[in-house]
């Protein structure tokens, strides 16, 4: 079925081959500038909408990306589901670096992210994250992982830390006992703000290093990244390809519905027509921008 495949990731992953259509979209939402332009263009029956989260050139810090620009700007760009493709470390000596992980859950270590959007309208929700990976999301993208031959781990738990600096080997150590797989600096909270958008979102996770914790490796240096993320790079456009023709129907996803009872707890008389034209691509199907 046609489909719209929302993707952040790395700078560059949006130059690929077969890429019909191509032309850039510049989104204004109301919590600011996204990372960059979208860049939008057709694969088979795909659109798909590539976003550098870190900017074209890697200019943006992982603390400073500005998440809910960026989710928010894809929503109204079109997307129907989000793809992660981001670099890792791998926190286990079976997931060696150069292979994925389609992750499945999610531990929080940052502290200055907004993470929600609706903090600052006069509108709360509580969406469920007990299970913040949709599941046919990410057994198509593993899927394809493992039809382009790489090595891919089904399921996992991605610490997010706020970075941009690395672990320390004492944080490193304790993230391996509470049985983590890898850790990363960007993908959260982009999957909780996935979730109020209502879009389905999965992570491919592609493991550069064994962090700070594998005594018998280096540590962990930008230069030892870069060169193994460029082949991982590689291997994320041919999944993309394969992935395209496989991808499930949205509509069924838990996430497409997450706000329907997650809004309930504002008395929604109290939300202003300004709230509502703003957060229209959120909230209109709940709260009318007529205010009906």
């Amino acid at each position: 079925m046609a489909n719209t495949l929302g993707i952040i990731g790395g700078s560059g992953l949006y130059a690929m081959e077969g890429l019909s259509g191509v032309e850039e979209l510049r989104v204004q939402t109301p919590f600011g500038e996204p990372s960059d332009a979208i860049v939008k263009g057709t694969l088979g029956d795909t659109t798909l909408l590539f976003l550098p989260r870190h900017g074209r050139g890697h200019r943006i810090a992982p603390h400073k990306i500005n998440y809910r620009a960026n989710v928010f700007a894809m929503k109204v760009a079109g997307a129907e589901q989000l793809l992660s493709v981001s670099a890792v470390g791998s926190l286990q000596e079976n997931i060696h670096p150069g292979e994925m992980v389609v992750v499945d859950q999610f531990i929080d270590r940052t502290r200055e992210r907004a993470s929600t959007f609706f903090d600052e309208h006069g509108l709360v929700a509580h969406v469920s994250m007990a299970d913040p990976v949709d599941a046919a999301l990410a057994a198509a993208v593993a899927d394809a992982v493992e039809r382009v031959g790489a090595k891919v781990h089904r399921g996992g738990t991605y610490v997010c830390m706020e970075g941009p600096q690395f672990s320390t080997r004492a944080e490193s150590e304790l993230y391996r006992s509470w049985g983590a797989s890898v850790i990363g600096m960007t993908n959260l909270p982009e999957a909780k703000l996935a979730r109020e958008a209502e879009l389905p979102y999965a992570s491919m996770a592609m493991a550069t290093d064994y962090d700070c914790w594998h005594v018998s490796e280096e540590a962990v240096t930008v230069e030892a990244v870069i060169a193994v993320m460029q082949a991982n790079i590689a291997h994320a456009r041919r999944v993309i390809t394969e992935l395209v023709g496989h991808l499930p129907d949205p509509a069924q996803s838990p996430a497409a519905g997450a706000l329907a009872s997650g809004l309930g707890i504002t008395d929604p008389t109290t939300v202003t027509a300004d709230v509502r034209r703003q957060l229209a691509p959120l909230i209109g199907k709940y709260l009318p921008a007529d205010g009906s």
